[in-house]
């Protein structure tokens, strides 16, 4: 699949999600959010391919997946184990990057099993390591850098191909 996520001179962005059989999903993103969401996006994707997660955000769209299917009404149910433990590292990365607080692996296991625990999630976590968040910040730090260094009208582009991910 191939991403891209593009700044627009008006200040706002577009991810556009294009997959190997042609079909594509977008968001247009304005104000706060187009502040916000590629960062996000990106932390997704370093996320995803440094720790192989293959059913994570990117895994569904790659799948089929609409954008706009993450959210209420969840039109294809509730997200799968792995999509949910993408989605606790990303937030977790985020509320790090926003608070300037780095934090520890230990950090992120316990609010983790907090998370599992106070929505009956039922799967079991899998702990990460401080070699593992800290590939992981890498990534998402190289990428956020390459997105920062954009001129409006530039985008950045990457690829996602759960089948030639060796395990």
């Amino acid at each position: 699949m191939k991403i891209k996520i593009a700044k627009r001179a008006d200040g706002g962005c577009v991810l556009t999600c294009t997959r190997a059989d042609g079909s594509v999903t977008w968001q247009r993103q304005r104000g706060k959010n187009a502040v916000f969401f590629p960062l996000h996006d990106l932390t997704h994707y370093a996320v995803e391919v440094t720790l192989g997660h293959d059913h994570g955000f990117y895994g569904l769209v790659s799948k089929g997946w609409a954008i706009g299917d993450f959210g209420s009404p969840w039109p294809r149910g509730p997200m799968p184990d792995e999509a949910v433990t993408s989605e606790l590292i990303v937030g977790f990365l985020d509320t790090e990057r926003a608070s300037g607080v780095k934090w520890t692996a230990a950090d992120l296991n316990e609010k983790a099993k907090l998370y599992q625990a106070q929505h009956d999630r039922t799967t079991r976590w899998t702990a990460l390591t401080e070699d593992d968040l800290t590939r992981v910040r890498a990534a998402a730090q190289a990428l956020i850098a390459r997105w920062r260094a954009l001129d409006p009208g530039q985008a950045l582009e990457l690829s996602f191909d759960v089948s030639a991910r060796s395990r």
